[in-house]
């Protein structure tokens, strides 16, 4: 059974740091996108960031470029998030997905669209204070 769990969330005051954890179970990374997501009440979800295991490749939403690193630990078979320089903005329940890329080459994935991650955890909470 596939499970992701995201962890790490917290209260920080702005311009803090928080480092959150997707620990993945019943899956390794292998063939997978793995992906960090966040919603605010009443707002649509929005992509964050993104790694595509096939290659290493991440994506970042332009909100976050610069402030925010996802990595990998595939020993642990865990997904961070390293959120420095944290704003007021950034404050969200934020989940880890995990989704395969369909290895037709004319198929347009996008790495930051939820409707491409299949798998889903629980979120975390981050509250950023101004």
């Amino acid at each position: 059974e596939v499970q992701l769990q995201a962890s790490g969330g917290g209260l920080v005051q702005a311009g803090g740091s928080l480092r959150l954890s997707c620990a993945a179970s019943g899956f390794t990374f292998d063939g997978y996108a793995i992906g960090w997501f966040r919603q605010v009440p009443g707002k649509p979800r929005e992509g964050v960031s993104s790694m595509r295991s096939s290659d290493g490749s991440t994506y970042y939403a332009d909100s976050v470029k610069g402030r925010f690193t996802i990595s990998t630990d595939n020993a642990k078979n865990t997904v961070y998030l390293q959120m420095n320089s944290l704003k007021p903005e950034d404050t969200a329940v934020y989940y880890c997905a995990a989704g395969t890329i369909p290895s037709d080459s004319d198929y347009l994935w996008v790495p930051l669209n939820g409707d491409e991650y299949r798998y889903w955890g629980r979120g975390t909470q981050v509250t950023v204070s101004s």
